[in-house]
């Protein structure tokens, strides 16, 4: 096993350089927590000691992904380029094949989730209706804040790329100025009351932004707990991950939060870590600046299940879930219970592609590889065996030549005959050799090869937006099947990410959001649930102001069915609302309005409620003529006009 922390202070350097400094620190539950102090070493030992075991068992895997990343970058080195300018050398060449298939992959996902609203809630009971809809609304307003589509994109990216993409989500609240109106006047001395007489502007210090929001975790700085399937990251005794981070960011995190503490230690050591450094690597993602003075710090966040009497942290003889946030493999930053109502590890894993027992699957990327890589070969030799043929291959007599003119690669040369051949004409001096193209066939198995790529990946060509020319021509029905056929395929991998993920982070939204959330908002009524919000507040209203203690509660988590608009046949659906909208008793079973905005949205539409009719339009109930008829003689219709 590689030694990324050595736990001895005698061949520790960075502890060494910490024991003769002194900052005034007040530690939470009189804990000794300066470093060099045996509370704090012994936690950063045990912290250390499972970030190292994580590490070893998953960096087997890198070499894999790195891989991986060229085929998606389609990456060739500049020095490669600069030598294939030799007609007699081929640079190396990666067909961005996999690249297209994972292009199809994340547009079919980002187009299933990233509506809106990504996070549905209903309540459990009828008391809880209004609060569900509002916490909806709530946390639809810090997604779009937050702009977590962008994570959940990388989110997605991972998990077809390395087998599993993780995310964290976090609850955050920033502090700053903001502009506010302030009324101005005098207190008037004859009704003892405030007089008006205007409006001045003034910026004062508060709360500007409080919401949730989503941090990617680079599989390659993950640290789970590979006891446990990659997917039952909650049933796992710890969960962790490296984070890249600089003394200046964290002694901001350090002055807003009185949890964070020790941060000023790390001006006086190198703050990197032995656990961050990735090995090969290529392209310089994972490379530090050599410059000091941006002070890089390398932070380990673990969440680890412990039992507090045994790690000297209190007297609690069952499980707790604490975060420890170690910097630099030496100084504890933070040592604290989690304190989340949810009770869960704050990470979700996607992984579409798992088995259910691996701690690291198999990506869908790493299953078409060994096609990418062969498709690549096969057309770099294609490309050598061109250069060869136009690069002329000569027999020459020397005897008979000027061998130096020959050698003149330059355009419209001309060869001298040596003076002993004057005279007796050219042939036999130079001749061609004759270059047979074995790799002629190579591109057209090329798109052998691409075929079967996107058989196994399921991005089909008609997904990608490609066109299909070869062989005979197929019927609308059949081209309709065959897409239905691949859609259902990815429906399968959203539908499980669904699961796996998304479930969990609209859960975690909606908790962090009910126990933390303590400014008042505002949301946009309109849309989704608006005729429930109207009869709430108000036919004119058009926002609701939505108080913490209105989030109080019970719901549950609306699971995505992983379907993508536009994944149904919109003819049928067009071809099923006429013949409802004709059958008076067909039509009266279903909601029209509803069955309406779902043909236009599988036949493109995004935005369907901005044209509803607002406030209190009437709710046409269809009915037979025959019964129409018997319930005006009973008096309990009237014929219209009111007659």
């Amino acid at each position: 096993m590689p030694l990324y922390y050595n736990p001895n202070t005698s061949k520790n350097p960075k502890k060494q350089d910490l024991y003769n400094i002194s900052y005034d620190y007040d530690y939470p539950e009189d804990l000794d927590l300066k470093p060099g102090s045996k509370v704090h070493d012994d936690l950063v030992e045990m912290v250390m000691k499972r970030a190292q075991e994580s590490r070893h068992n998953m960096e087997h895997r890198y070499a894999s992904w790195r891989q991986i990343d060229k085929t998606l970058t389609a990456y060739v080195r500049p020095e490669d380029i600069d030598d294939a300018k030799n007609v007699n050398v081929s640079a190396p060449v990666v067909v961005p094949m996999s690249y297209a298939t994972l292009e199809t992959l994340l547009t079919y996902m980002t187009t299933t989730f990233l509506q809106d609203p990504i996070f549905r809630y209903q309540g459990i009971g009828p008391e809880d209706t209004i609060g569900a809809i509002l916490l909806e609304k709530v946390v639809d307003v810090q997604s779009r804040r937050a702009k977590i589509g962008l994570n959940l994109h990388t989110h997605f990216r991972d998990a077809f790329s390395y087998g599993f993409g993780v995310v964290t989500p976090v609850w955050d609240r920033k502090i700053g100025k903001k502009t506010a109106r302030k009324d101005t006047g005098f207190m008037s001395s004859f009704s003892d009351a405030f007089k008006k007489t205007g409006v001045k502007r003034i910026t004062e210090e508060g709360v500007i932004w409080e919401g949730n929001k989503l941090d990617n975790i680079d599989p390659y700085l993950y640290l789970p707990d590979t006891n446990v399937p990659i997917t039952d990251v909650q049933r796992g005794e710890y969960v962790g991950w490296i984070d890249r981070d600089n003394i200046m960011s964290l002694l901001g995190e350090e002055r807003a939060d009185d949890a964070m503490y020790n941060v000023k230690y790390l001006k006086h050591i190198d703050g990197t870590s032995a656990l961050a450094k990735i090995p090969d690597d290529e392209r310089g993602k994972y490379e530090r600046s050599t410059n000091t003075e941006t002070s890089p710090v390398d932070v380990i966040y673990m969440y680890i299940n412990i039992v507090p009497k045994d790690w000297d942290l209190g007297d609690s003889e069952y499980p707790e879930k604490w975060l420890f946030i170690v910097a630099a493999d030496t100084v504890i930053l933070r040592a604290q219970p989690l304190g989340l109502n949810h009770n869960m590890f704050p990470v979700t894993i996607a992984s579409p592609d798992s088995d259910g027992y691996s701690n690291s699957p198999v990506s869908r990327m790493e299953t078409i590889y060994g096609l990418q890589e062969t498709m690549d070969w096969m057309f770099s030799s294609h490309v050598a065996n061109v250069k060869k043929a136009i690069n002329d291959m000569l027999v020459v007599d020397p005897s008979l030549i000027n061998i130096n003119d020959l050698k003149n690669p330059g355009p419209g040369r001309l060869l001298r005959l040596r003076r002993n051949a004057w005279g007796r004409g050219v042939e036999g001096a130079v001749k061609q050799l004759s270059v047979t193209d074995v790799t002629q066939g190579h591109m057209r198995d090329t798109t052998y090869i691409t075929d079967i790529i996107n058989r196994v990946s399921a991005a089909s060509d008609s997904l990608q937006g490609m066109v299909q020319t070869k062989g005979e021509r197929r019927s609308a029905t059949e081209s309709r099947d065959t897409r239905t056929g691949a859609l259902s395929r990815i429906e399968k991998s959203a539908r499980l990410m669904s699961l796996q993920s998304m479930h969990d982070i609209a859960y975690m939204f909606a908790s962090h959001t009910q126990q933390l959330m303590e400014e008042e908002t505002y949301v946009d009524i309109s849309g989704r649930w608006e005729k429930e919000l109207a009869e709430e507040y108000g036919l004119d209203a058009t926002k609701a102001r939505v108080r913490p203690s209105d989030l109080a509660i019970d719901y549950d988590v609306v699971i995505h069915d992983g379907s993508s608009p536009g994944g149904e046949p919109p003819d049928l659906w067009v071809q099923l609302y006429q013949i409802m909208s004709q059958n008076p008793q067909v039509g009266a079973q279903f909601d029209m309005v509803r069955v309406f905005k779902h043909v236009a949205r599988q036949l493109g539409a995004k935005n369907v409620d901005d044209f509803q009719l607002k406030g209190n339009e009437v709710q046409p109930n269809i009915i037979p003529d025959e019964k129409a008829l018997k319930e005006v003689e009973r008096g309990n219709l009237l014929p219209t006009g009111g007659k």
